[in-house]
C-alpha cells in the first residue's frame, strides 16, 4: 500500500495545525493521561489539581491508515516536519483552538504546554509514555468544566488528533486538508447525534436561515454519492450534507468551515461530471449557494458585532 509523506508548505497561509481536536480513538494510536485533583502526581510545575491533559499529538514515522474513496493508504511526518509544524503552531496562536471529534468547537480548552520528546530524562516517562524522540507532546488545560466531566472523567475521549493542512510530498501540488486526515472510525450517525446534542445542551448560537438551494444541493449531492456507492467524502463531509439537508441550525465556526472549504474545493467542482468526488464533495457542503450565503453570514455578523 502507498505511504505518503506529509509536509509543510510555509508558501500555504493555511499550512499546519489549526486546532487540536480530544477523539475517542486517536489516530496515533496512543491515549492522554489525565491529571486531576484525583491524581497524585504533578507535571513539571503544573499544579495537579488543575484540570490537565497531557499526551503526544504526533509521532515521528508512524504509519496511519488512510482512505479516501477507493484510494487507500498510509501516512507519516518527519521529525523535521513534527518539529516545524509544533512551533508554527504557537507561532499562529492556535493553542487555544479545539474540538471535539473534529465536529464541535469547544471553549476553555488551551494548550499550555508543547515540547519535543528529546531524551530517555523526558518528563512524559514520569507518565508512563514510551514515545520515541521527536514526539511532539502538549499539555491541555481544560478550563471547562462540563467538557471535563462529560467526556474527560467518562472517557468518552481518549487522546489527541490533529486538525490541519498539508503538502504530500510525491506531490506538491496536492493538499490534504482536514478532510483527509482527521480520524473516521465514529459512524456518521454518531457524530450527527453528538452536534445536535450540543446545540441543545450548550444553548450555541446558531444559524437556520441558509436558503434551500443549500439544502436542495446537500441533498443531491447525498444522492449522488449512492449511486457511487458512498465512495466519496469523509464522515465530516457525509455529516455535514445530513445537516444541511435537513435544514438543521449550523454554528458560526461551522459557517466558517464551509466557507473554508468551499471556496479551496471550487476549483474541484464540474457541473457536469456527476461522478467525481470532487463534484459529489462540494454539493454535501452545500456547494456554490452554500459558498455565497456562507461568504455573506460571516459579513452581516462581523458588521453586527462591529
Amino acid at each position: 500500500m502507498k505511504i505518503v509523506e506529509l509536509i509543510l508548505d510555509e508558501e500555504e497561509m493555511m499550512a499546519g495545525v489549526q486546532a487540536i481536536s480530544i477523539v475517542e480513538y486517536p489516530a496515533i494510536e496512543e491515549n492522554f493521561v489525565k491529571l486531576s485533583k484525583d491524581h497524585e502526581v504533578k507535571l513539571a510545575e503544573v499544579d495537579s489539581e488543575r484540570q490537565i491533559l497531557m499526551g503526544p499529538a504526533l509521532i515521528p514515522n508512524k504509519t496511519i491508515y488512510r482512505k479516501n474513496g477507493e484510494d487507500e493508504y498510509y501516512i507519516y511526518f518527519s521529525k523535521d516536519t513534527i518539529r516545524k509544524v509544533s512551533e508554527m503552531f504557537l507561532t499562529k496562536g492556535n493553542q487555544n483552538k479545539s474540538t471535539l471529534e473534529h465536529q464541535i468547537d469547544l471553549q476553555g480548552l488551551s494548550v499550555v504546554e508543547s515540547w519535543i520528546v528529546e531524551g530517555e530524562q523526558d518528563k512524559s516517562r514520569a507518565f508512563g509514555m514510551e514515545v520515541p524522540e521527536g514526539t511532539w507532546m502538549v499539555s491541555m488545560k481544560v478550563y471547562n468544566d462540563d467538557v471535563w466531566e462529560k467526556y474527560v472523567k467518562t472517557g468518552k475521549v481518549k487522546g489527541f488528533s490533529i486538525e490541519g493542512y498539508f503538502a504530500d510530498k510525491v506531490n506538491m501540488g496536492r493538499q490534504l486538508d482536514l478532510e483527509e486526515i482527521i480520524d473516521e472510525e465514529q459512524q456518521a450517525e454518531e457524530i450527527l447525534s453528538i452536534i445536535r446534542e450540543e446545540l441543545q445542551k450548550e444553548n450555541l448560537e446558531s444559524y437556520s436561515d441558509y436558503p434551500d438551494a443549500v439544502s436542495n444541493n446537500a441533498k443531491r449531492g447525498i444522492e449522488l454519492n449512492e449511486k457511487v456507492n458512498n465512495k466519496c467524502a469523509t464522515q465530516v463531509g457525509k455529516v455535514r450534507a445530513q445537516q444541511l439537508a435537513q435544514k438543521e441550525a449550523v454554528t458560526l465556526e461551522t459557517i466558517k468551515r464551509m466557507y473554508s472549504y468551499l471556496s479551496r474545493a471550487e476549483e474541484y467542482y464540474d457541473e457536469g461530471d456527476t461522478e467525481a468526488c470532487g463534484t459529489i464533495s462540494y454539493l454535501l457542503w452545500g456547494g456554490k449557494a452554500g459558498l455565497r450565503w456562507a461568504d455573506a453570514k460571516l459579513k452581516e455578523i462581523e458588521k453586527k458585532s462591529n
